[in-house]
């Protein structure tokens, strides 16, 4: 096992340690992306940051550079997905805006015509 024990583990640090299967869609030092087990689009995936941040609210001045490289891999990613009609963005924090894992993830979902408002 990489890194600590795994009841301290998040779902997300289990699955960037291999510790539970998923299809990794990117991988790098920073981030990797998974698909969303529930999905809420055709197209509805995950950018996760290898270090476990609890919520949105959790980013410090020293996270710029790292959430800059989430959305950059989330554009990337929706254009490999062929999202060229356009995509949304999410990242959900805390109970009310129905964060479900402690571990800061960005949502991306496409493939259909999205609503507003979302929920």
């Amino acid at each position: 096992m990489k890194g600590g024990d795994m009841a301290d583990k998040t779902l997300f640090q289990k699955i960037a340690d291999g510790d539970i299967p998923s299809e990794m869609l990117y991988e790098d030092d920073v981030c990797f992306a998974i698909r969303d087990i529930n999905p809420q689009a055709p197209v509805h995936f995950l950018v996760i940051p290898r270090r476990p941040i609890p919520t949105l609210n959790h980013l410090e001045k020293a996270d710029e550079d790292l959430v800059g490289h989430l959305f950059t891999v989330a554009a990337k990613l929706a254009m490999e997905e062929e999202l060229t009609d356009g995509y949304r963005t999410v990242f959900n924090c805390g109970r009310h805006g129905q964060q479900t894992v402690n571990h800061l993830h960005l949502h991306v979902l496409g493939g259909r015509q999205l609503k507003w408002p979302p929920g």
